[in-house]
């Protein structure tokens, strides 16, 4: 497909979500794409089978971060248990590390994968965790070479400007992360009590830009920092493009394949 043909159909998906026509001013050829897929929540065996469906090859190479639970154990555990019977092969990359106890460096363990999955947990933390070891620049070169960027909760806030987090004491909060994608965002926009209100709030205020809200089960795939489809494992789930228009919040619904 030319690019001017395939420029053409992301904007027609674009129409169909519809989406504000800035979200596909980035949009390029798809064989040098930079992909990321954000869901908000609550991964599934329906995400994690649609997650290989977007890297598009046979039995590929899928890295997990835990970085935002300290390399927990459990969370490895239950990464592992989630991806059985997924064609892929999983691994594992931990920072809490030693010289002694590794072969290679982050980005190269990075740039042999076909796609990376950010888990959930204090985002806070892992970009503090990642700005100090390079991982962050060792993502970006993974991300520029085509490596698919993917995650929930923490794993999907990361890729934004900035957005909601529950990685300070007491209450949620505003902050800032990698900016890939120059929006903001709000995972678990409705099943946390307290996401949605605030998310309003810091767009009202511009503390945070327009951005994207997800359900748990409900996902965002982008390319080349341009949406291209929303997906939901439940009916029940949704996202939003969130927007300030005349100074009130205006949330809008994006049409999304449901996926199993």
């Amino acid at each position: 497909m030319k690019r001017r043909n395939f420029i053409q159909s992301l904007s027609s998906s674009a129409v169909s979500l519809g989406l504000p026509a800035e979200a596909m001013a980035n949009a390029s050829a798809p064989n040098t794409a930079r992909k990321i897929f954000a869901w908000g929540g609550a991964t599934d065996k329906a995400i994690a089978n649609y997650l290989i469906k977007l890297i598009g090859k046979e039995n590929p190479k899928v890295c997990f971060v835990p970085s935002a639970t300290g390399d927990s154990v459990v969370s490895i555990n239950n990464w592992y248990a989630l991806m059985e019977g997924v064609p892929m092969r999983p691994h594992v990359m931990k920072v809490y590390i030693n010289s002694y106890s590794t072969k290679e460096s982050f980005e190269e363990t990075l740039m042999r994968m076909d796609a990376v999955y950010v888990g959930g947990g204090n985002t806070l933390n892992m970009m503090a965790i990642w700005k100090a070891q390079g991982i962050d620049v060792a993502l970006r070169k993974a991300y520029d070479a085509g490596v698919l960027m993917s995650g929930a909760s923490a794993g999907s806030l990361c890729w934004f400007e900035g957005g909601t987090t529950d990685s300070r004491p007491k209450e949620l909060s505003a902050m800032q992360c990698l900016g890939w994608l120059k929006y903001s965002h709000c995972p678990h926009y409705t099943s946390e009590e307290q996401r949605k209100p605030l998310y309003h709030k810091l767009i009202k205020s511009g503390e945070l830009s327009p951005g994207y809200a997800c359900d748990n089960q409900s996902g965002l795939y982008f390319e080349n920092e341009a949406l291209v489809r929303c997906v939901t494992s439940s009916p029940n789930s949704r996202s939003y493009f969130v927007d300030l228009k005349d100074g009130k919040i205006s949330e809008q619904e994006l049409k999304a394949e449901l996926i199993s």
